[in-house]
């Protein structure tokens, strides 16, 4: 689970401009399964395939492209 803070307030352009680096993100990465933008809640959350460090690897490149980007939780069981 990825917190982008104030993204559901951000300009059209802007959030527009977010949502396509997230998508260049995700789609670099072969583990990911599923990922879901909720803008009512400003979350994002990611399913992949296990891979250790998978995770931290994602939410740095999308904290590169996006500095309001944190990781709230994960699961690694």
């Amino acid at each position: 689970m990825i917190l982008i803070s104030g993204l559901r307030n951000w300009p059209h352009r802007r959030r527009a401009d977010t949502i396509a680096k997230i998508h260049g993100v995700l789609s670099a990465y072969s583990e990911v399964v599923f990922a879901d933008l909720n803008l009512q809640l400003n979350l994002l959350w990611v399913s992949v395939k296990p891979r250790y460090g998978v995770i931290a690897e994602i939410c740095g490149d999308l904290q590169i492209c996006i500095p309001e980007v944190k990781l709230v939780g994960s699961y690694s069981g």
